[in-house]
């Protein structure tokens, strides 16, 4: 028997890896990401975090002690380009500074994101400076998202809550629905309506929402998507999702 020895010299282009953590109770984060990136040059990794329900600020503090074991699993001792951390309220309630510390103590060099960070960052792209909010949150944490906006120079000029408490409810919101109370919204003197919750089925309604109330509008998923595929390189517009992922 001959035995061949072959040198790897040519190795796999591989894209940029994305890790995406997810909470353990989401039914809605995997599929919007899966819409939008699935034909983009982007490998996403995804793992999720226990979450406890129902949906209070003790619950989700909880997540703050499993964050770091969390991400050192995703492609264990592989440099991540970017890291994506799911959760709007759990953000907030952990703070976004130790949110990144605490990937960043496993993950050096990465870029993180969250649904809160990348708002943000959105509403810098497109300046704006006032909004109306919807949220499917009890009035506890609904309280910590108002002043989390007003602590970042963000204005809340309206507000609606669908006062729900698991993600199971989230995931089963009917999107015509939310279109409809989204578009009772006063947003006349708002410069766009951002809805909270990356467990809202809301992305595909996005583009239609924007038509109804003439404002743009930006989701947790939405804006996530947007920070995290442009951290990559990857700067073509993608329609169909509302304006801020046309730039």
């Amino acid at each position: 028997m001959v035995v061949k020895h072959y040198d790897a010299k040519f190795k796999k282009k591989f894209n940029p890896k994305v890790g995406l953590i997810t909470l353990s109770t989401d039914q809605t984060i995997e599929n919007d990401f899966q819409n939008i990136c699935s034909n983009l040059p982007v490998d996403i990794f995804i793992n999720r975090i226990h979450n406890k329900n129902p949906l209070t600020k003790e619950n989700l503090l909880k997540m703050a002690e499993d964050l770091a074991s969390v991400t050192k699993k995703i492609l264990p001792d592989e440099k991540l380009n970017t890291i994506a951390y799911g959760c709007t309220s759990g953000t907030i309630a952990i703070g976004e500074d130790s949110v990144k510390e605490k990937i960043l103590s496993v993950k050096p060099g990465s870029y993180v994101t969250t649904p809160v960070t990348s708002a943000i960052k959105a509403f810098k792209l497109m300046n704006v400076k006032k909004i109306a909010l919807l949220t499917p949150y009890p009035d506890e944490i609904n309280k910590t998202i108002q002043e989390y906006f007003t602590k970042k120079n963000i204005e809340v000029l309206s507000f609606a809550s669908l006062n729900l408490n698991l993600d199971s409810e989230f995931a089963n919101v009917d999107p015509n629905y939310i279109l409809e109370i989204s578009s009772k919204l006063e947003t006349k003197n708002a410069d766009a309506l951002f809805i909270s919750c990356t467990a809202l089925p809301v992305l595909n309604i996005l583009d239609k929402l924007e038509l109804t109330i003439k404002r743009p509008v930006f989701s947790s998923n939405q804006t996530l998507i947007w920070d995290t595929i442009r951290s990559i390189g990857y700067k073509s517009p993608i329609k169909g999702y509302g304006k801020l992922l046309e730039n």
